[in-house]
C-alpha cells in the first residue's frame, strides 16, 4: 500500500490509511538527546514547583485572611448593639447627675435611691467591661481626634495648656480597642 492509499471496508466505504514505515514524513524535528530531554524536564519540574509554591502561599494567605475576618466578625459583630447599650449607660449617668447632690440631713429615701442607682451603674459598667466595652473619661486629657469630638473651644483657663479637654459632656467608648462612640468635649484654645 502506498502513501494515503485508500482501501474499501466491508461496507463498501473507502478508508484512508495513514502513512507508515519508510514512507513517513522525515521532515519532523529530530528526537531530543537525553541531555536535552533531561534539561527540559528539569525546567518543567522547576516551573511546576514554582507554581505549586505560589499556590501554597496564596492558600496560606487566604486562610490567614479568612481567620482574621472571622475573628473581627466575632469581636465586632455586636457593634451596633454595643452603641445602643452605651447610650443606655450614658442615660443612667445623666439621670444620676440630675439628682440633687448629697447633703447632710437629706431624706433617707433619697440617699438610698442615689446609692442604689450608683450601684446599678457600677455593675452595668463592669458588665460592659467584661464584654470588651471600655469607658474612657476625657476630662483633663489632651485632645485626641481618635477618641474625642470637639463640640466647642474656649479660651484656656489659668494653668491649662491649649489643646486640653476642659469639659467632657460624654465619655468615649471603645469595643475591643476600636472606637465605638467618641467623647463630646470642650477643648481649651489659645488664650
Amino acid at each position: 500500500m502506498t502513501m494515503n492509499e485508500k482501501t474499501e471496508t466491508p461496507t463498501g466505504q473507502a478508508a484512508e490509511h495513514p502513512p507508515s514505515g519508510p514512507e513517513m514524513n522525515t521532515t519532523e524535528a529530530p528526537l531530543m538527546s537525553q541531555e536535552e530531554r533531561l534539561l527540559a524536564l528539569e525546567s518543567e519540574v522547576q516551573e511546576l514547583r514554582d507554581k505549586w509554591l505560589r499556590a501554597e502561599a496564596e492558600m496560606q494567605n487566604l486562610r490567614a485572611r479568612a481567620k482574621r475576618e472571622a475573628e473581627e466578625a466575632r469581636l465586632y459583630a455586636v457593634q451596633k448593639f454595643a452603641r445602643d447599650v452605651v447610650e443606655t449607660a450614658e442615660n443612667l449617668r445623666r439621670g444620676l447627675d440630675s439628682l440633687p447632690k448629697a447633703e447632710e440631713g437629706e431624706h433617707e429615701l433619697l440617699a438610698k435611691l442615689r446609692n442604689g442607682f450608683e450601684g446599678v451603674e457600677r455593675g452595668f459598667v463592669a458588665m460592659l467591661e467584661r464584654h470588651g466595652i471600655q469607658k474612657k473619661d476625657a476630662q483633663g486629657a489632651a485632645f485626641d481626634p481618635e477618641l474625642h469630638q470637639a463640640m466647642a473651644e474656649q479660651p484656656a483657663p489659668e494653668g491649662v495648656a491649649p489643646g486640653t479637654v476642659i469639659q467632657a459632656w460624654t465619655p468615649s467608648w471603645t469595643l475591643n480597642g476600636r472606637l465605638l462612640k467618641p467623647a463630646m468635649v470642650v477643648v481649651a484654645g489659645k488664650g
